[in-house]
């Protein structure tokens, strides 16, 4: 099992960043996914799911309306476009199952700064 999130990278705030998730290893059609990020000195949280084939999506509170979760099957990979971005979303940002599968990748970072 192996994730590469990419994408990531220095924006101002109100701005747009698209990362992706590269997955392979296991049956990435079969498995919910989501996106998670941990910011410096918290916790990882979860931050966006999308279903098997992509059919329902669920955010968490801080980010609705402004992220957008989204995966390609064919291509196993994973997108989440992030619109009008916050300081607060400052992270690194990784991608696993909703159930994580025991390996995560190296993440990608985030930076939201004027």
């Amino acid at each position: 099992v192996q994730f590469v999130e990419s994408g990531g990278g220095l924006v101002q705030p109100g701005g747009s960043l698209r990362l992706s998730c590269a997955a392979s290893g296991f049956t990435f059609s079969s498995y919910v996914m989501t996106w998670y990020r941990q910011a410096p000195g918290k916790e990882r949280e979860s931050v966006a799911t999308i279903t098997s084939f992509g059919d329902m999506t669920n955010y968490a509170d801080s980010v609705k309306g402004r992220f957008t979760i989204s995966r390609d099957n064919a291509k196993n990979t994973m997108y989440l476009q992030m619109n009008s971005l916050k300081p607060e979303d400052t992270a690194v940002y990784y991608c696993n199952a909703l159930t994580p599968l025991g390996v995560w990748g190296r993440g990608t970072q985030v930076a939201v700064s004027s």
